[in-house]
């Protein structure tokens, strides 16, 4: 017995993005070029995600993340070990601490100057958290959460409807400001206020919100927008997220609004 077996071309090729952002294909570009040169296109914007990771020495100010970002072990098998928390300015520092560290900086190597802007300003205790600095602006760390989990997922709205999605997020409005984030396979069977905790396991990042983390395992990576572009964390590392990014200006097809 002869057993035939038809077999469909492919209509795409699976190695390349299906341009879910595009206004148009290479079949009727021709069309609608001159519709955005003249004035005809539609112009419209999609929020972008800010990051920035904050080592001893130095501040990675990451791209503009369009989809969604990875924050996890290197090994899919280890646990990731992080701090979670949310930033509010710390505007109140007395400013006669940062004088006396101004004078105290005189004489300093570069990387001695860099080391001591990156370091934590002198605040009362009693007043405020945990105090961190990114880009010389003092933050207050509030409701921190110390994380053992898979790592996180973080996305602005257009990325909800892929990774995000898949791991259980949820899908947002196309045009949402909001920023959502989800820990992957989060450890609290032991916790005493289990369920407090699993309802922070997901949740959405409101556009004047700053998410935190300090990345407590030895080694981590965050994956940008896929696989491609990756940035190694080391132990220690502070890490800023928010939707402050500028936004990605694009014409974009009728159906996709």
């Amino acid at each position: 017995c002869t057993c035939y077996r038809i077999v469909k071309k492919k209509k795409g090729d699976e190695r390349r993005s299906h341009g879910a952002l595009c206004a148009c294909t290479a079949l009727d570009m021709k069309g609608r070029v001159p519709q955005v040169l003249f004035g005809g296109g539609k112009l419209s914007t999609r929020t972008r995600m800010n990051c920035v990771v904050k080592s001893t020495f130095s501040e990675t100010k990451m791209v503009p993340i369009l989809n969604d970002m990875l924050i996890a072990n290197p090994s899919p098998a280890a646990v990731s070990r992080f701090r979670m928390g949310w930033l509010n300015k710390a505007d109140n520092v007395d400013n006669k601490l940062f004088r006396n560290e101004v004078s105290d900086s005189r004489g300093l190597t570069p990387a001695d100057k860099l080391a001591s802007s990156l370091s934590e300003p002198g605040v009362a205790r009693t007043k405020y958290g945990t105090i961190t600095r990114f880009g010389g602006q003092p933050y207050d760390v509030r409701n921190s959460l110390n994380v053992w989990s898979s790592g996180m997922w973080v996305c602005t709205s257009t990325g909800s409807t892929a990774a995000m999605a898949a791991a259980g997020g949820q899908p947002m409005d196309l045009h949402s400001n909001k920023l959502q984030y989800l820990i992957r396979e989060h450890m609290i069977e032991n916790a005493p206020n289990k369920n407090e905790i699993k309802d922070l396991d997901n949740g959405m990042l409101e556009e004047d919100q700053h998410l935190h983390l300090r990345w407590n395992s030895q080694k981590g990576r965050i994956f940008i927008d896929g696989s491609h572009l990756v940035h190694n964390l080391e132990l220690g590392d502070e890490i800023l997220i928010d939707s402050k990014a500028p936004p990605l200006a694009l014409y974009s097809d009728a159906k996709w609004d």
